[in-house]
């Protein structure tokens, strides 16, 4: 049965200034858990900026990451980041950056829901998709 997670940006100064660091500390729950991770990002700038985060994130930690479409083995990165003008396959676990839902196969999928209100609706509708595809949501405070 699929699932998704929504964790919400609210108390956590540090992830309301710079919520890409959330990403990393999934991104590191997922490699730490042996559970490759695809990163679905908004734009090649979004990409890019958590492709540089992950490398300076924990410099004790570092996790095997790439940015997807530079020509290199795709398979053998736990965290694959994709700008939205890249298609690869869907892996089990992904996390949703963009604006639209995922869709395709996947076993869990965790959306990042800013501390902005206003960018806040979008979450909203993502959440109405998965309950209308029988994925019951769950959220987290952060």
């Amino acid at each position: 049965m699929a699932r998704a997670v929504f964790y919400l940006i609210a108390d956590k100064p540090r992830f309301r200034e710079q919520p890409l660091l959330l990403v990393c500390e999934l991104a590191r729950k997922a490699v730490h858990s042996s559970q490759p991770l695809l990163v679905l990002a908004a734009s090649s700038e979004q990409a890019e900026a958590l492709d540089d985060l992950l490398w300076s994130f924990d410099p004790d930690d570092y996790l095997p990451h790439q940015i997807a479409g530079l020509d290199m083995d795709e398979d053998e990165a736990d965290v694959l980041i994709v700008p939205p003008e890249i298609d690869v396959p869907m892996r089990p676990l992904v996390l949703n950056l963009r604006e639209a839902p995922v869709t395709g196969d996947f076993e869990r999928v965790l959306e990042i829901v800013p501390a902005d209100e206003v960018a806040r609706g979008t979450s909203r509708e993502r959440w109405k998709h998965y309950k209308a595809r029988g994925i019951e949501p769950e959220k987290h405070d952060m």
